[in-house]
C-alpha cells in the first residue's frame, strides 16, 4: 500500500497517469457517549487502505477529516464545513488530480453524500474519471449503532467506551430524516445514536469491513477495466 503523504513528487512523474487516487472522505462528529469523534474518518481510511492492497496502482491521499455535520452541531466536539464547502472542496481537489488516471472518493458520514454527488456530477460533466463510494447499513441502524461501533470494536478497540454503550433512536432513518435535517440529531436523539449499539462485538464489524471492501473492490476494478477498454 501506497500513501500519497509519504511520497515525493518525482516518485509519481512516471506512475500518476496509470494510478488511481483513493480520497478517505470522513467527519468530525459526535458519535453518542462511546465512539471517538473520528469515526468516519477512521473507517473510510481503512477501506482505502484494504482497496491500495487488493488492487495496483492506487494510492492513498490523507483523508479529509472534515464534512458535511451540521445536522450534528448540538453535540460538543463537532466541526463542519457545510455542504456548499465540502461540495466545493471536493471539486478543486479532484481538478487538481488530473495527473492521476482517476479519483476514488470513499465516504464514510452520511451527511457527506448530497455534496458529494453534486460534485462528482460536476467532476464527470468535465470530463474527469471520479467515482463515490459510501457503505451501507441497515435503516434503524444509521449512526453510532451496532454496525459503526461493531466495525470500531474490530478497528480500533481501544478508542470504543463501550460500558458508555447506550441505545438511542431505534426507528428507521426514512421516518426521521424530515426532523432530523430541520431541527439536527439531538431533537430525535438526546444521546446521538441512530440505533442499538449495546450488543456490538468485533466479530460483526470485521465481516461487516469486508463486505464494505468487496463492494468498493468490485466498483473500483469495474470502473478502471472499462476505462482501459475505452481508451
Amino acid at each position: 500500500m501506497t500513501r500519497l503523504g509519504d511520497l515525493r513528487s518525482p516518485d509519481l512523474l512516471d506512475r500518476a497517469h496509470r494510478t488511481v487516487l483513493a480520497v478517505p472522505l470522513g467527519a468530525t462528529e459526535q458519535h453518542g457517549p462511546h465512539l471517538p469523534l473520528n469515526t468516519d474518518t477512521t473507517i473510510a481510511t481503512e477501506l482505502c487502505h484494504r482497496l491500495a492492497a487488493a488492487l495496483p496502482d492506487i494510492v492513498v491521499a490523507p483523508a479529509i477529516p472534515y464534512g458535511s455535520s451540521g445536522e450534528h452541531a448540538d453535540f460538543p466536539g463537532t466541526l463542519s464545513i457545510g455542504r456548499a464547502a465540502l461540495e466545493l472542496l471536493i471539486i478543486e481537489l479532484a481538478r487538481s488530480a488530473d495527473r492521476f488516471a482517476a479519483v476514488v472518493l470513499v465516504n464514510g458520514h452520511g451527511g457527506n453524500a448530497e455534496p458529494l454527488h453534486a460534485a462528482v456530477r460536476t467532476l464527470r460533466a468535465e470530463g474527469r474519471n471520479v467515482l463515490a463510494w459510501s457503505p451501507t447499513g441497515a435503516a434503524d441502524d444509521s449512526h453510532a449503532g451496532h454496525t459503526e461501533t461493531s466495525v470500531m470494536l474490530d478497528l480500533r478497540p481501544d478508542t470504543v467506551a463501550l460500558d458508555r454503550a447506550e441505545p438511542g433512536n431505534t426507528r428507521p432513518l426514512r421516518e426521521l430524516i424530515d426532523r432530523l435535517r430541520s431541527e439536527g440529531v439531538a431533537a430525535v436523539s438526546p444521546n446521538g445514536v441512530l440505533g442499538d449499539p449495546t450488543h456490538a462485538c468485533a466479530d460483526d464489524g470485521a465481516r461487516r469491513l469486508d463486505a464494505w471492501a468487496e463492494s468498493l473492490i468490485a466498483l473500483t476494478a469495474h470502473s478502471a477495466t472499462r476505462k482501459a477498454s475505452d481508451d
